[in-house]
């Protein structure tokens, strides 16, 4: 595959949609459309951004998850904690005011932040970082006037019931199931 062309088609006001036009591999041309959070000038510049981070949070033994309104989809899902990196902010301070506008919990201890990964590599380049964090303090609403969240800890039992009956994001599906099984 060989990237010919890259052109923005539309500016949003969060998202930005590009067209590329790639030579496939029998030689044809292929459209193929994505959305990014950032200006992408040259295809150097693609997959390059880190946007955001996804909070994996624990307090003793239960995991924080947020069963949030999502106008994308029209309803409640659960979901980790997230946010997007602010200008000059780094991502510890991103974990921590995150934690604190979806929650009002304080991180006690980062344990570990992944390596930047691709959100939804099939229609953008966004990236994200994934960290494990323990949490502390109670829970508060600081959210915005568009963001409806109930932030609650689950044992891995109600974890359990949790996947087999209500949706989630992939990201947060994937943290609760591993968390079930009794892993950290």
């Amino acid at each position: 595959m060989k990237l010919l062309q890259l052109k923005k088609v539309k500016d949003g006001k969060y998202l930005k949609n590009y067209e590329l036009t790639y030579l496939n591999k029998k030689g044809k041309e292929k459209v193929y459309e994505i959305v990014s959070r950032h200006e992408i000038p040259d295809e150097s510049a693609l997959g390059n951004m880190v946007s955001g981070v996804s909070i994996v949070a624990y307090y003793e033994d239960k995991l924080l998850l947020l069963k949030e309104f999502r106008m994308g989809v029209n309803h409640y899902v659960y979901n980790l904690c997230a946010g997007m990196i602010e200008e000059g902010e780094s991502i510890e301070e991103c974990i921590q005011r995150e934690l604190y506008e979806e929650t009002g919990l304080q991180m006690k201890e980062i344990l570990q932040i992944l390596r930047p990964s691709y959100s939804a590599v099939a229609i953008s380049d966004v990236k994200t970082q994934i960290a494990f964090v323990e949490v502390e303090g109670e829970f508060e609403d600081h959210t915005s006037e568009n963001e409806m969240i109930e932030a609650k800890f689950y044992s891995r039992e109600e974890v359990r019931e949790l996947l087999e009956t209500e949706e989630f994001s992939s990201r947060a599906q994937m943290a609760a199931y591993f968390f079930a099984l009794g892993d950290k």
